[in-house]
């Protein structure tokens, strides 16, 4: 369900930095990149990316992936742009391009979209470098989708300014220029409640979750990057949220009130058919979606639960539940991001105890809490990694 229930009735962690894996000591929160310059050098793996979402001004907070997977701080890096200060209920706020060289993320506050260089973690200088920040050509900007060079944004509206989505071009320098023309309506000019878009594998279909109207929005986008009028199609559970592509292209959705994962077959014409209906993991609110070793596994985070379960994804996007509660978590465990060198890292963002977990993915999607970083600001938003 969405973020803004949970935030008001669970505490925010003080702002330490505790190492849970084995053996490992606390560390304090820095968030000068300057500081710890000198352990970028040391064993690096990556690097994890959350943003403060402050109504005074947004940041992009950095972790760097260091030795036995200990997280980092890495700096705060401002994206010229104001958050809102609440939980924006949406998945995919900040995201990376495929190659991990640039980073972007939403200022909801401010209607615009920030574009960052990522720098190597083991170079020894700032994380991120800032590129610009452009208008969303919309109200309230929630998530973001990119393939290859094409990028679009969801504009979450207001009751009184409608919904959209609009298209960007990617520039070899990462600076991102307007497709004119290219805005799209959601399903209605009413108050839709958006929470995530993201292309398919291929990039040829962009799909979009409403929670308020329990539909997805699929558009097919041709080769200059300019999306059709939307295919609406009735979730099959209720509110779906989140959600990730797994084996053979399946899309693999939360349905939030429903408590459960649904899989659909997605055409090439955006055309939506359901693989496996609701399938419940008993738990509470799944809402966020991550798929790892190519799509054959799902994750789902249970907001209301503070567990994780994992799902398998067969052939076509067949779901079966192996495990309902994989793993337990922080309070209010919302987004989801996978990285390290080969996919074996899942973080996990508790929203309500302001931390960001890692977990080590074993043999058939096992669980291993790992490391923790604690500290992060009650309105911080989003996740990404590599």
């Amino acid at each position: 369900m969405p973020r803004t229930r949970l935030l008001w009735v669970l505490p925010i962690v003080a702002a330490v930095l505790f190492v849970v894996s084995s053996g490992a000591a606390a560390r304090t929160v820095t968030t000068s990149s300057s500081e710890i310059s000198a352990d970028l050098t040391i064993g690096t793996h990556g690097a994890v990316f959350t943003m403060t979402n402050a109504p005074s001004g947004n940041a992009i907070v950095g972790y760097v992936i260091g030795p036995g997977g200990s997280l980092i701080p890495a700096g705060q890096f401002s994206t010229h742009g104001k958050g809102t200060g609440v939980s924006l209920a949406d998945s995919g706020s900040v995201a990376l391009t495929a190659d991990h060289q640039y980073l972007l993320g939403v200022n909801a506050g401010s209607n615009t979209i920030s574009v960052f260089h990522v720098n190597s973690p083991s170079g020894g200088g700032p994380l991120l470098t800032f590129i610009d920040a452009v208008s969303s050509h919309g109200v309230l900007p929630v998530s973001i989708a990119i393939h290859g060079p094409f990028v679009y944004v969801l504009n979450a509206g207001t009751s009184l300014v409608p919904g959209n989505i609009f298209g960007f071009y990617r520039a070899d320098h990462g600076v991102i220029f307007p497709l004119p023309g290219s805005s799209r309506p959601l399903s209605t000019s009413a108050s839709t409640a958006p929470a995530q878009i993201s292309f398919d594998p291929s990039g040829s279909v962009l799909v979009v979750t409403e929670e308020n109207t329990s539909v997805l929005d699929t558009y097919t986008v041709d080769y200059r990057g300019y999306a059709s009028a939307p295919t609406v199609t009735a979730s099959n559970g209720y509110t779906p949220y989140g959600f990730a592509f797994g084996r053979d292209g399946s899309l693999i959705v939360s349905d939030a009130a429903s408590g459960a994962l649904t899989s659909y077959i997605v055409s090439s014409s955006g055309t939506l058919t359901v693989k496996t209906p609701a399938l419940s993991d008993g738990q509470a609110a799944p809402c966020w979606v991550a798929t790892v070793d190519g799509g054959r596994f799902a994750f789902t985070s249970n907001a209301h639960g503070s567990t994780i379960s994992t799902y398998a994804v067969g052939p076509g996007g067949a779901l079966t539940l192996l495990v309902a509660v994989a793993a337990s978590t922080g309070p209010a465990d919302t987004d989801m991001a996978v990285g390290g060198a080969h996919g074996q890292l899942l973080f996990v963002y508790d929203a309500g105890a302001g931390e960001i977990q890692e977990f080590g993915v074993g043999s058939g999607a096992s669980l291993t809490l790992q490391y923790d970083v604690f500290g992060l600001p009650a309105t911080a938003e989003g996740l990404a990694a590599f």
